[in-house]
């Protein structure tokens, strides 16, 4: 019940986007930026992830990340999560020069709801000589993203997908001190917390039941990471996960395209000639979003019965 409870103050307080069947989202989440250590998980994916946001940026993409970019739970400090990976920031400083940056919070940077705090990690940073200059100033995370199309009012609710996971949302302060004193040690040898449904696949099912269940009583579409497992509906109930950046050799997420979505994969992969590139496929679909569509007037999508 606190997943539907969470899920629904979630909506309510949601960012409003428009869009249209012009627009170009991709959405990635999980991406775990560390400190380059052992215990980092999204190294062994960095150049994969780079490759990715420059293809994105080229083809006009607006990049939305759906939490748990930075991995703040086992690095006290952003800064060293930020000098450990210059690369991929100066790639989502383009899309935030470009405003094409919707930048969400998950339970692993839930820190930067905090706009003090999000003011302290993006407006300045120090270069080469020490001096503050401007990185992504006036960048404000958000926990929450309505996406409405302006010509149907179709909406698509996009969360980290914490809400309500006691360990991770209501207690996260507890649980982001384990991490910090003993589960970062041992993610460096592949051991997982018992807390995360990354690992735990009761907990996991669990979690993504609550989410179906909330979709087909909202009548509105879910896109979410957190559990780490890629989703496309098969039966018709509009859950789309984008999975993760952190898999063993390649990353997954969703895009919204032409006025369709699909579930894309990105790996490094010999082409013709035996060079490695970084290379792009569908996983699944395209399907059109107006099939994942329950009409309603915009900002009103309870309505008794499921449709899917």
């Amino acid at each position: 019940m606190q997943t539907m409870k969470r899920l629904t103050e979630a909506y309510r307080r949601a960012r409003i986007e428009e869009f249209d069947d012009d627009a170009r989202y991709v959405f990635l989440s999980d991406v775990h930026r560390g400190d380059g250590s052992m215990a980092d998980e999204f190294l062994k994916n960095k150049n994969i992830y780079i490759g990715a946001l420059e293809w994105y940026h080229a083809e006009g993409y607006t990049y939305v990340e759906v939490g748990d970019g930075d991995e703040l739970w086992e690095n006290r400090e952003f800064k060293h999560i930020l000098w450990a990976n210059g690369s991929p920031y100066r790639r989502l400083k383009r899309f935030f020069d470009d405003d094409r940056l919707i930048y969400l919070y998950g339970n692993h940077n839930i820190q930067l709801r905090d706009p003090r705090f999000a003011r302290a990690c993006f407006d300045t940073i120090p270069d080469d000589l020490g001096r503050p200059t401007p990185f992504m100033p006036g960048l404000r995370p958000i926990g929450s993203l309505v996406l409405r199309h302006r010509d149907t009012g179709q909406e698509i609710l996009v969360v980290h997908g914490h809400q309500g996971d006691v360990a991770n949302d209501q207690i996260w302060p507890f649980t982001m001190w384990t991490f910090r004193v003993f589960w970062k040690y041992m993610h460096a040898f592949g051991v997982r917390s018992p807390s995360s449904p990354v690992r735990n696949m009761f907990k996991r099912h669990k979690v993504e039941r609550n989410y179906r269940k909330w979709i087909q009583e909202h009548q509105t579409a879910l896109i979410c990471g957190h559990t780490h497992r890629q989703k496309f509906p098969r039966d018709g109930v509009p859950y789309f996960n984008t999975g993760c950046c952190t898999f063993p050799a390649h990353i997954t997420g969703i895009e919204i395209v032409g006025g369709q979505i699909q579930l894309v994969g990105w790996r490094v992969e010999p082409d013709a000639n035996r060079y490695l590139h970084v290379a792009r496929r569908v996983l699944a679909g395209p399907e059109p979003l107006s099939r994942y569509d329950a009409p309603h007037e915009p900002g009103t999508p309870y309505r008794p019965g499921p449709r899917w």
